[in-house]
């Protein structure tokens, strides 16, 4: 499995695997992806871990909108890293104590399956 850590309010777009786009016809699936239930508050927002399978190599992700284009700011961003399961650990051990958020001390809904 791979990792990343993902802004609330933004949204995964195109995921790319080996062969390139993937594709969902040829895998006879969606890739795997999920949001948990582990966030982190860093400079005041809040960053959701996300776990993909291995063959995920990149993923597009864009903010949330309500159908209207981005003005300002970033329209979107390919994720290239992905960081493995030692490194997630290794960051969240790298973080004062009130940087990691509770489930509980969220107002958001649960955690997303993609």
């Amino acid at each position: 499995m791979k990792y990343f850590f993902l802004s609330d309010g933004w949204r995964i777009g195109r995921v790319w695997e080996l062969g390139g786009l993937w594709n969902e016809i040829g895998w006879r699936r969606r890739p795997d992806i999920q949001q948990l239930p582990i966030s982190l508050l860093e400079k005041g927002e809040t960053l959701w871990l996300y776990r993909v399978e291995d063959a995920v190599l990149m993923l597009e992700v864009m903010p949330k909108t309500d159908g209207t284009p981005v003005q300002e700011g970033i329209g979107q961003v390919i994720l290239k890293r992905l960081i493995s399961a030692e490194q997630v650990i290794e960051h969240l051990c790298s973080l004062n104590t009130e940087a990691i958020a509770h489930p509980s001390d969220l107002h958001t809904t649960q955690p997303q399956q993609i």
